[in-house]
């Protein structure tokens, strides 16, 4: 069969941590037959190349190439490019995986769309991930309509012909920044390039030992000898004008003004300061104009400013202020939704030092400015910093992430924000939404995973970004509201909790280590009114499956004795869980039983729901002083299962009979059946 991708893994003495790499190539859902693994292997001295080609031995779509050290991944990327045999190349790191569907999934979104480039949404526990690149899948899209420039990693899918046609490849032997330059090449001639948003394919992983690409003490020299490779390509492949600035932009932000600001310029001895500074100048005077600098945030323009005037020490100064700046937000509002989904109601705002205060600015004649607190000696005496035409740069996200895998999903949410006066012409800016998270399958993504999802969400005003955990501070009818949850089908307990001892909100998915016995305890308990039904404060949806589950009769005066079992169902009413007792216990003595229920696996304790009364022919009964379900509610039950139940016999007696009718007749037989079932 045809190759459709060839993986390419540089491979240097990576010991155990090439492990979940290896695991996760062998777990992919294309066929082995259809892609290859490529190892090359950079001259490892230990027994690495003794173990790949025992694997290859084992697995006949895996090679093993060993070349002598170069000491740098590029070589070994461009030598497994050129003995690639399949339709599409995908770059993997030896201490990174995949995915068991990233190759699937990638190859077709690229096949069906003719792509060059195929990028493959990311998750990573200790790097930056451009969340916005992934927000959505992009069919087809090119480095003018889409942020690409934010993604500069290769760990990508690539057309292989596009990469020998346009003659792409890594510079060879030790230097910085070739991935940014690789991209660049790659990104400027690409007709069609595919984001797949909806699926987390690459997994960036920390080692244990620090031993991470890219987390060496960087030479500003050489470092920013090689950006300038980097922007020679931005400037050769672009007009002047407003796209060169958004690119030449994006360099001078992360790269440039990102290594003289925190936390990593309050390190710097003065030396290494004056080094980076003298690095970074030289570049900013040959690429970065007016173009450039006025289009950028208010903290990093005057970072810019300062790198211009050469007020070295001055930089220094707004990186202790800036990262004292944090973001708060405040969970105003909770409630399940009917979908399984919750609205949160939320306020944020940019705080700042250890007392947390606002981020203020200052009116005049209609203009807002810095407040002069912040940029007092950074700024000509009696200068301000005016951020008027920045105010609609505040924004605020929400966003789920899973605090193990660092897997994120964006989730629908929307933002106003308002100035907040603060008096004597002094005032703040308050960003007041809601949005909605949850766990179950929704237009872009599948159901999560299980594990613990905490809840951030992400604020941006003057070019800061800043991340708050959401729960700490919180409305006090909030708690109340949180009910545990039983969602999807098959059903999972889905438990929002806040976390100790800092009260964050999170939500525990598939019982991680959370138990709904444990967050229904005091939650209120219902019987229907002389009936055998109980309902429990756990909220369903429609759509939940039904769950079989497990009653357990215990000896209610604690002495010892064996309980008993019987078998009922949850299953979802009205937006909660409903249960119902049987009639009668066979075999149980007559007298007072503790009843209870599994809710969370046989291996863990059932929740008390009551005790109940065991007559001698087996009757059960529940106590008179349980609740009684709302009258309302219960008249809706009632109506909807003699509905259900109208349906059911209809359809077994009538059914036969309609099937028969000419097709005119049929539809008026169903829209009679419907009148009286609803």
């Amino acid at each position: 069969m045809p190759v459709k991708v060839s993986v390419v893994i540089p491979v240097y003495n990576p010991g155990k941590y090439i492990d979940p790499c290896i695991d996760s190539l062998l777990r992919q859902t294309l066929p082995a037959g259809e892609f290859e693994v490529l190892f090359v292997n950079d001259g490892s001295t230990d027994d690495t190349r003794e173990r790949l080609e025992k694997l290859a031995g084992e697995h006949p779509h895996f090679r093993v190439i060993t070349i002598p050290n170069s000491g740098w991944p590029g070589k070994p990327r461009n030598i497994g490019v050129d003995e690639a045999k399949g339709e599409y190349v995908q770059f993997v790191d030896q201490d990174d995986y995949l995915a068991s569907g990233a190759l699937q999934r990638l190859y077709d979104m690229g096949h069906r769309n003719g792509s060059d480039i195929v990028i493959g949404k990311v998750a990573s526990n200790f790097r930056g991930v451009p969340h916005g690149v992934f927000k959505k899948n992009r069919e087809k899209c090119t480095l003018h309509d889409a942020p690409l420039y934010d993604s500069l990693t290769p760990h990508k899918m690539f057309r292989t012909e596009f990469l020998r046609e346009n003659g792409i490849a890594y510079p060879e032997g030790k230097r910085r920044l070739e991935d940014q330059l690789y991209m660049m090449q790659a990104y400027f001639p690409a007709k069609v390039v595919s984001i797949l948003g909806n699926y987390t394919c690459y997994y960036y992983s920390r080692r244990d030992d620090g031993q991470n690409a890219g987390s060496a003490k960087i030479i500003p020299s050489g470092y920013y000898g090689n950006l300038r490779e980097v922007l020679d390509v931005v400037v050769d492949n672009t007009e002047p004008g407003e796209f060169r600035d958004m690119l030449l932009r994006r360099f001078y932000r992360v790269e440039m003004l990102g290594r003289l600001s925190e936390p990593a310029v309050l390190k710097y001895d003065p030396e290494y300061l004056d080094e980076m500074c003298d690095a970074v100048q030289g570049l900013a005077t040959d690429f970065m104009d007016d173009g450039v600098h006025d289009g950028l945030g208010p903290v990093l323009r005057l970072r810019s400013t300062l790198l211009r005037n050469n007020d070295r020490q001055g930089l220094v100064r707004i990186s202790r202020f800036a990262a004292s700046v944090k973001a708060a937000a405040r969970l105003e509002g909770f409630a399940w939704r009917p979908d399984g989904r919750i609205d949160l109601t939320i306020s944020g705002r940019l705080v700042h030092g250890e007392d947390q205060k606002p981020l203020t600015l200052l009116r005049r004649d209609g203009r807002y400015f810095l407040h002069p607190d912040i940029t007092e000696g950074l700024l000509p005496d009696g200068e301000l910093l005016d951020v008027t035409d920045d105010m609609a740069g505040f924004s605020a996200e929400l966003s789920l992430r899973n605090r193990e895998t660092a897997v994120e999903w964006s989730c629908p949410a929307s933002f106003t924000a308002r100035v907040e006066e603060l008096g004597d012409d002094v005032c703040e800016v308050v960003l007041h939404g809601s949005g909605q998270i949850g766990s179950e399958a929704v237009k872009g993504r599948g159901r999560v995973s299980r594990g613990f999802w905490d809840v951030w969400v992400p604020l941006r005003g003057l070019g800061l970004v800043r991340k708050a955990r959401l729960g700490a501070d919180r409305a006090p009818e909030v708690d109340a509201a949180c009910l545990p949850a039983s969602l999807g089908s098959p059903a999972r307990a889905v438990i929002p909790y806040f976390t100790d001892p800092h009260g964050n909100i999170t939500l525990d998915v598939a019982r991680r280590a959370k138990k709904l016995a444990e967050y229904l305890e005091g939650r209120p308990l219902q019987r229907s009114p002389g009936g055998s039904e109980l309902r429990l404060d756990l909220f369903t949806t429609d759509g939940t499956g039904t769950s079989p589950t497990t009653l357990v009769l215990s000896p209610a005066d604690g002495a010892g004795g064996s309980s008993h079992q019987l078998r009922t169902t949850l299953r979802p009413t009205d937006g909660r869980a409903h249960l119902t007792v049987p009639d009668r216990a066979p075999g149980v003595p007559a007298g007072t039983w503790k009843l209870a229920v599994r809710l969370d696996g046989d291996k863990n304790p059932p929740f008390h729901l009551c005790d109940v009364t065991v007559a001698k022919n087996g009757r059960i009964t529940l106590p008179a002083s349980l609740p009684p379900i709302d009258a309302g509610i219960m008249l809706g039950i009632t109506s909807r299962r003699r509905k259900a139940k109208l349906r059911r016999a209809l359809r077994a007696v009538g059914g036969p009979i309609v099937r028969r009718l000419p097709a005119k007749s049929r539809k008026r037989a169903r829209r009679l059946a419907a009148r009286f079932t609803g």
